[in-house]
């Protein structure tokens, strides 16, 4: 199959056997692959009767037709699995170099079954798989891991998924690092892969992806690369990648300053990707084929942590432990992002629980004696790095913080109020209550709070005349104005979905607006010898959204669940370009509802839209359940 490694491999821990079946072309085409191939898959692989620690639970690794191609904007994968931190759908997307690896090793997706009977990691390559004894990497961090499994098969181009002692001690917000730096961290598909005693799973292949037609597709990537590098963007995100947000949502006021009482700060400049591009970064990092190479590396030079060399932050790491709990310690926070990421740690979720903590300290909620004699006070590093490694060893107040935001509010009786989450996935670094396309999108994600499955990018150019070409909404490109915003929401969530399909960065291809669903078509066919429409390509994203949404409807989610905190609903933004702003939930979600064709009062996908979706065996197995 073009484009296509055209096998899908399981693997069977409990048994320690394996078997390659072939790549459906009819799915291949209702999904393209990636996100699409897990959710085709999980969906009726893992009901709702499967525990998500159960090893019942399948943790599913899938890339798209274009990883491995050369195609310019990167290769990327996603892992998907029944999350233990929502209890709901789990899904991470991760860049790097694994996803075209597995793909010369023979492979599209792979789907890990069962439980070892003791620790275990697996080495994939086009032979076959084997078996490979972890007991001695069980308790390394990513990091050293990565170095014995590399040292051990003695070849250092393989490609590593790892998870660190935070995953294997059941940290329900563990993710899984890819070549150590690069995370699927949302959700807890760490915590699935260690619920499998399963430590890593290395990669190496010697194959190569074959496209349809040679020469159309160069043309393409051609025009693509052109096209990119003339973007007004291109060098802004070269330079710093996604920490040159930090000073441009502190302009127009969204920060997560103090758990999102501060909304800009003074020290804005002092933690910002500026100041990392000029003092820290020694050298640029790309994922695989990537023509913008936006991932850095940084080395602190002096003071305390001189010699902390790392790779990164993105904007959710460096806005988590630098604004969001209150530090202007840079340097502390390098080093703080570097802990967590060799732990093994989600870096968002585990900033909310710091930062709710901290507040819930400040306002006197909390006392220093029931949290085993910390004092978490706003920008107390030392108390954040204790917390940290506290969460990740399930030590003292960690082990309660290890849950998440949700379930430690209920553990502890206090603090539900301003537990920043939806759906029990904890929020970003933004406040949508300056953000109101971003805020729709938060609530009705289908992963829980969350910005990359919709992220409606437009609406941070306040240029109406943009959407009225767009969407013939001029105010959807508002960034404080509510119509509209349920028609961009939905446009956006169908074409992330389709660019989490073909596996590629959604930095470039959806927010820079290099790829519309017209050029999606158009590389589908020279890569795939498939030939879709604009429109065909479109019905790819809604499906994989509306295939999603009854995955979790199935587990009971409703309209009441997409919800936001009560703070953004109800208390104005006190300071910054958006004072005075709440979130205008309501009206918003009535939109989004009515132009997806779901059930309003359900907020669910109807009998009818499913089967005009192609999905008539979802829509028959919901109505067998009592969900419609």
């Amino acid at each position: 199959m073009y484009g296509y490694a055209g096998k899908i491999l399981r693997v069977d821990l409990s048994k320690r056997s394996y078997e390659v079946t072939g790549l459906d072309k009819k799915v291949a085409k209702m999904f393209i692959g990636g996100r699409g191939f897990n959710i085709a898959r999980l969906y009726w692989e893992v009901p709702p009767e499967i525990s998500p620690l159960s090893e019942h639970n399948k943790l599913m690794l899938s890339t798209g037709p274009l990883a491995g191609t050369g195609f310019p904007l990167g290769s990327r994968l996603n892992v998907s699995a029944r999350s233990p931190q929502t209890g709901l759908l789990g899904d991470s997307n991760v860049g790097g170099h694994f996803g075209a690896e597995m793909k010369y090793a023979g492979f599209d997706q792979i789907i890990i079954e069962g439980k070892s009977d003791k620790p275990v990691y697996l080495y994939i390559t086009e032979s076959g798989v084997e078996f490979m004894d972890a007991e001695g990497l069980w308790g390394l961090r990513v990091s050293e891991a990565h170095r014995e499994i590399l040292r051990e098969l003695g070849d250092w181009r393989v490609q590593t998924a790892i998870i660190g002692p935070a995953a294997e001690n059941f940290v329900k917000f563990a993710g899984i690092f890819f070549n150590v730096h690069r995370p699927a961290a949302r959700t807890g598909m760490g915590t699935v892969m260690a619920s499998k005693n399963l430590k890593a799973i290395a990669v190496r292949g010697d194959g190569f992806v074959e496209v349809a037609k040679p020469e159309e597709f160069e043309k393409l990537v051609e025009e693509i690369e052109l096209e990119t590098y003339a973007h007004e963007e291109y060098w802004s995100r070269r330079i710093m990648g996604t920490s040159r947000i930090l000073l441009a949502a502190n302009r127009i006021g969204v920060l997560p300053g103090r758990h999102f009482t501060e909304p800009e700060v003074d020290y804005a400049y002092l933690v910002s990707g500026e100041r990392l591009a000029l003092e820290y970064n020694v050298k640029t990092r790309g994922c695989f084929s990537c023509v913008v190479p936006c991932s850095r590396v940084f080395l602190i030079k002096r003071g305390k942590y001189a010699g902390i060399m790392g790779e990164g932050p993105e904007y959710e790491a460096l806005a988590g432990m630098t604004v969001r709990i209150g530090n202007s310690d840079l340097d502390a926070a390098l080093y703080a992002v570097k802990l967590i990421n060799d732990l093994g740690l989600d870096v968002i979720s585990t900033s909310e629980v710091i930062s709710w903590l901290m507040e819930l300290y400040e306002r006197g909620d909390i006392t220093s004696d029931e949290i085993g004699g910390l004092k978490p006070v706003w920008g107390d590093m030392e108390t954040v790095l204790t917390l940290i490694e506290d969460i990740a060893y399930r030590r003292g107040v960690g082990d309660v913080l290890a849950d998440g935001v949700l379930k430690a509010a209920e553990k502890l009786g206090k603090g539900k109020d301003i537990a920043m989450q939806v759906k029990g996935l904890e929020m970003i670094q933004a406040d949508p209550r300056g953000l109101k396309g971003y805020g729709l999108g938060f609530a009705v994600s289908t992963r829980g709070a969350d910005h990359l499955r919709s992220e409606p990018f437009v609406e941070l150019t306040d240029n109406p005349e943009l959407c009225r070409k767009l969407l013939g909404i001029p105010e959807a490109c508002k960034r404080l104005g509510v119509r509209g915003k349920g028609v961009l929401v939905a446009h956006y969530e169908n074409l992330c979905a389709v660019v989490d399909a073909i596996e590629v960065c959604k930095n470039l291809a959806e927010n820079m607006n290099i790829l519309d669903y017209e050029k999606v078509a158009r590389l589908i066919h020279v890569t795939t010898g498939m030939k879709m429409t604009a429109r065909d390509v479109e019905l790819v994203g809604e499906r994989i959204i509306n295939m999603e949404r009854a995955y979790i409807a199935r587990l009971g989610v409703r309209r009441e669940h997409d919800r936001l905190p009560e703070r953004f609903l109800r208390k104005p933004l006190p300071k910054g370009a958006s004072k005075g702003h709440v979130i205008e939930l309501e009206p918003m979600l009535e939109e989004y509802y009515r132009i997806r064709k779901w059930d309003p009062g359900k907020g669910i996908p109807t009998e009818k839209r499913l089967k005009e979706l192609g999905l008539e065996d979802v829509a028959t197995d919901l109505k067998e359940r009592g969900v419609f």
